[in-house]
């Protein structure tokens, strides 16, 4: 048998460790992180369509002109539960960019919706060499790459509210974090602080400001709070574009489990009614 004294050592241990990861994982994170409400959270949320758009217009006329997003196509906008663009809309867009094409007539050509979003620089240190030695990181995932820290016994919650949006906070606190540096941190030359991010001292300057993207129509905040929160919601999208198909998918598979265990318990019943016991 287990002594006694092993047992004591090993519920000792247990929270002792897990008090050591939730310490690593708050300074790996940085600060505490801001939770939105969302439109897709919880099991029944989905995607804002319009949002999705404002966060695409962010998308495109901000961040990519640094960062890539090797896994998205343009056809991709036109999907249903995306941005859902029509299919002239993704062919015009595709068309003015380049794409480099070696079967093409001077290796390049129009882009087309099958073609995958051109990254800006044509290799890994050519992106360096343009940002100061930092390499922007790809968009295909980040928001499933990243995520914010909970202390316990917060993050228990999650099982139960299917809390996923981890990666959304944390991309919307990042952008909308920076600030003056206090007086007694040294920030390194050519970084810049930002309260949220681990260290505080980020290489990328801050990429939004008020005014800096004209949303079409009215109603819409144009404010550097706006911005994250859209683009934080597009590259969402972009990282799980299949969201909202996978709730639906799981809303019908628990009715027919609740109908399937209804029609055992019938069948339980029937069969076994004239059956003493």
């Amino acid at each position: 048998m287990i002594k006694k004294s092993v047992i004591a050592a090993i519920l000792l241990a247990v929270p002792m460790a897990l008090a050591g990861a939730q310490a690593q994982a708050a300074q790996a994170e940085g600060t505490h992180a801001e939770q939105l409400s969302w439109s897709f959270a919880g099991p029944f949320g989905t995607y804002d369509t319009n949002q999705l758009r404002r966060g695409f217009q962010v998308f495109k006329e901000v961040c990519a002109s640094c960062h890539s997003a090797d896994m998205l196509a343009f056809r991709n906008l036109e999907q249903p539960g995306g941005p859902e663009y029509s299919a002239a809309q993704v062919k015009a867009l595709a068309a003015t960019y380049t794409i480099a094409d070696e079967t093409a007539q001077g290796g390049e050509r129009p882009g087309v919706p099958s073609d995958y979003w051109p990254a800006p620089f044509a290799s890994e240190q050519d992106a360096r060499d343009a940002n100061g030695g930092a390499l922007p990181p790809d968009m295909s995932v980040l928001a499933k790459a990243r995520g914010i820290h909970q202390p316990f016994p917060y993050w228990l919650f999650n099982y139960f509210t299917t809390y996923q949006e981890s990666g959304t906070d944390y991309i919307y606190n990042l952008l909308t974090s920076y600030t003056d540096a206090p007086a007694d941190f040294k920030l390194p030359d050519g970084k810049y602080y930002n309260a949220f991010f681990s260290g505080h001292a980020i290489s990328m300057p801050p990429p939004l400001s008020d005014g800096l993207v004209s949303y079409e129509g009215e109603g819409v905040p144009q404010t550097t709070e706006q911005y994250a929160k859209d683009v934080a919601a597009y590259l969402t999208w972009v990282s799980d574009p299949g969201l909202d198909g996978r709730k639906e998918a799981g809303f019908r598979v628990i009715l027919f489990l609740i109908l399937f265990a209804g029609l055992m318990y019938l069948t339980k019943r029937k069969l076994w009614a004239n059956v003493e016991h």
